[in-house]
């Protein structure tokens, strides 16, 4: 009896030290202030098709940064270096960076990816790509290869 008592008071006492973590996920990781100026320096050029980042704001063509978790912010597309970027789609390649929590994991990670925006839209007066697709180089922070996003 004794044991089972010691057993739940310590495994309430790690998901109590795990909330302080979980309340500060937005601070933590992907979300820095390099993060932030790359974002702002991206501009509408040339009448492409932008990304509205968590569906709101101007849509930024070629964007070096995507938000994949809009409610947490635990996982970004960074680092993005467009190989192809049209009218109808466009490919490119980075880093998904994925915060502690967000990974299961105890420290940050990162995650080499291929990124591919499609589906083109009229949205708020501007166009922009309403469907991302990414495909990971190797392992993956949720076990799917690829996963869809939807960015309208």
């Amino acid at each position: 009896m004794a044991f089972v008592v010691v057993t739940v008071l310590a495994a309430g006492g790690v998901w109590f030290g795990q909330v302080s973590d979980r309340a500060s996920a937005v601070d933590a990781a992907p979300k820095t202030a390099a993060v932030q100026d790359v974002k702002e320096d991206a501009k509408q050029s040339g009448g492409l098709p932008g990304v509205r980042d968590c569906g709101i704001g101007e849509p930024e063509v070629k964007p070096q940064v995507i938000t994949l978790t809009c409610a947490d912010a635990g996982m970004v597309a960074t680092a993005i270096t467009w190989k192809k970027y049209g009218a109808r789609d466009a490919l490119g390649v980075g880093v998904v960076q994925v915060e502690k929590t967000a990974a299961g994991v105890g420290t940050d990670s990162g995650f080499p990816a291929t990124f591919r925006l499609y589906n083109p839209k009229p949205v708020d007066g501007g166009l922009a790509f309403t469907g991302l697709e990414v495909t990971y180089e190797g392992s993956t922070p949720l076990g799917d290869t690829t996963e869809m996003y939807n960015l309208a």
